[in-house]
C-alpha cells in the first residue's frame, strides 16, 4: 500500500480539506465506551429529555474525531503529527447529524533553524445546516 507523506513544501496558506461522516447511535455508545465518559446527556434518553436539549447530545469529543481524521489523512496527511489543538464546542450535536470538518491552513512556520516544520490549520465542523459546532485551531509538524 502506497501512501503519499506529507511535504510541508507543498501546503500554502488556504489550503483546505473537508471530511464529512453522519454520527450514529452507535457512534455516540461506543464513544462513551471507549472514553469512560458516560455523562447521562450523552447516554441516558430519558434523562436527555428532561434538559433543554430534549434528546440526547453527542460527546463533544466526536466532531474532535472528525478533526483528527481530517489532519492526520488529508490536509496534511500521513506523515503529520497533531501537537496542539483549541476547541470551542458552539452548538449541540445529535445522532442522525451530519458534520463535516474543515481544516485551512492560516499558517506556516519553522523552528530550530528549519529543521522543524508547522502547519497552523483552522479547524472547523459543521452540521448538515452548515451552523458551526466546533471552532478550533491546530498546529501540527510535518514529520
Amino acid at each position: 500500500m502506497d501512501i503519499k507523506l506529507a511535504n510541508w513544501d507543498d501546503f500554502k496558506i488556504g489550503d483546505k480539506a473537508y471530511h464529512s461522516k453522519t454520527i450514529t447511535e452507535a457512534d455516540i455508545t461506543l464513544f462513551a465506551g471507549i472514553s469512560g465518559d458516560f455523562n447521562p446527556l450523552h447516554v441516558n434518553e430519558t434523562y436527555a429529555k428532561s434538559t433543554q436539549f430534549g434528546r440526547r447530545v453527542a460527546h463533544g469529543g466526536l466532531s474532535f474525531t472528525l478533526i483528527s481524521c481530517l489532519l492526520g489523512m488529508k490536509l496534511p496527511g500521513p506523515g503529520t503529527l497533531h501537537v496542539s489543538q483549541k476547541l470551542d464546542f458552539r452548538k449541540p450535536v445529535f445522532a442522525g447529524d451530519t458534520l463535516t470538518a474543515e481544516a485551512e491552513v492560516i499558517d506556516k512556520f519553522t523552528k530550530k533553524e528549519g529543521k522543524l516544520k508547522f502547519l497552523k490549520i483552522k479547524t472547523n465542523v459543521y452540521n448538515q445546516d452548515n451552523v458551526a459546532v466546533t471552532e478550533g485551531e491546530a498546529v501540527v509538524i510535518i514529520l
